[in-house]
């Protein structure tokens, strides 16, 4: 029996369609696996990097879409799909969202560059972004920072990028700096001896480097002493709060002045003539 040329040629195209299902079916999965692999490789190596672990879990999923997204593109072709108008349509809808989302583009590409360059890590204290705090979370998109009176603060990454960026927490020790002034008629040489004292008798203060002591200005009303002594930077404001208070009780113990701004007047009298 002679089959009808027109189911012959049905026949041809289901067994062709068949065939290209078959192919993108294995394309899919297969491509799929593959790109679910080299994400996996991609963490990896990214874990060996002591990348953060949010960035690692961003970037990894943003990976897997890319691929996924060619795996899906590469199997629609398969099919006999033209992809030349849908990748347009998918680059026109990247730009769109990518203008909508331009404040946040920023601030991911600004949270990457803190992630991999690091000038501050979590429980620093910094200042930067026009604000000062404990860094308390690194996000992909914000820094969230602790202020000394406990209030969270969210700075945009992008604005601590464009700034300045102080952290106080980099180095394992600090300069305290103080001021200390005493009166124009008191001795020098034993205002310098008592100040001497009292830093070398700070336990937290470090021997190396050694502490600096000496004469800095002649003000308005004193003669000004800068005191500088090393200490870990952990230990910064207890001894600048102990050092502040031994100099005040010393130099009333040993009668040196604390001078303040003051001023003379003076009163003339006319007689009424």
């Amino acid at each position: 029996m002679e089959i009808p040329a027109n189911i012959g040629a049905l026949s041809a195209l289901v067994t062709d369609f068949g065939l290209r299902l078959i192919v993108a079916a294995v394309i899919f999965f297969v491509g799929r696996f593959a790109a679910q692999m080299f994400t996996k490789l991609a963490k990896r190596l990214m874990a060996r990097a002591d990348v953060e672990d949010t960035l690692q879990q961003f970037l990894g999923n943003l990976l897997y879409a890319l691929l996924l997204t060619f795996v899906i593109i590469a199997t629609i072709s398969q099919l006999g799909v033209q992809t030349t108008s849908l990748i347009a349509v998918l680059g026109a809808a990247g730009l769109a969202v990518g203008l909508a989302l331009q404040g946040s583009l920023s601030n991911f590409a600004a949270g990457v560059l803190l992630v991999a360059f690091r000038p501050y890590r979590v429980g620093d204290y910094i200042d930067g972004g026009g604000v000062s705090g404990t860094v308390h979370d690194m996000q992909i998109f914000t820094t969230v920072l602790r202020s000394p009176d406990n209030k969270t603060v969210i700075v945009p990454n992008s604005q601590m990028m464009n700034g300045n960026i102080v952290n106080y927490s980099a180095n394992d020790t600090r300069r305290v700096d103080l001021v200390a002034g005493c009166g124009y008629s008191d001795d020098l040489d034993k205002v310098r001896a008592i100040l001497e004292e009292i830093v070398a008798g700070e336990e937290r203060v470090l021997e190396d480097p050694g502490p600096t002591i000496a004469v800095s200005e002649l003000g308005d009303s004193s003669v000004n002493f800068i005191v500088r002594p090393w200490a870990k930077t952990s230990d910064y404001w207890p001894v600048y709060f102990a050092l502040t208070e031994q100099i005040k009780k010393r130099f009333d113990e040993e009668g040196i002045s604390i001078p303040f701004p003051q001023r003379d007047v003076h009163l003339y009298q006319h007689d009424a003539d």
